[in-house]
């Protein structure tokens, strides 16, 4: 069954929140793979705003007002 877009933005935003707290975790204890957990939560969370976009206009709204809900 696909994915709704809803989904499909929620998924990205629980993606890049875990990767921003892996990255954040990494960071403190000096772990050289820091900077890719970084690389991956900003990846996920620029998906993450496109998918929202897309929801957004798939319900008729407009990118100003689905950043002022």
């Amino acid at each position: 069954m696909p994915q709704s877009i809803h989904d499909r933005a929620a998924e990205y935003h629980n993606l890049a929140a875990h990767a921003h707290s892996v990255a954040a975790a990494s960071h403190t204890q000096g772990n050289p793979t820091a900077h890719e957990f970084s690389r991956q939560a900003h990846e996920h969370s620029t998906r993450a705003f496109e998918e929202s976009l897309k929801a957004a206009e798939a319900h008729g709204e407009s990118p100003t007002q689905s950043a002022k809900a």
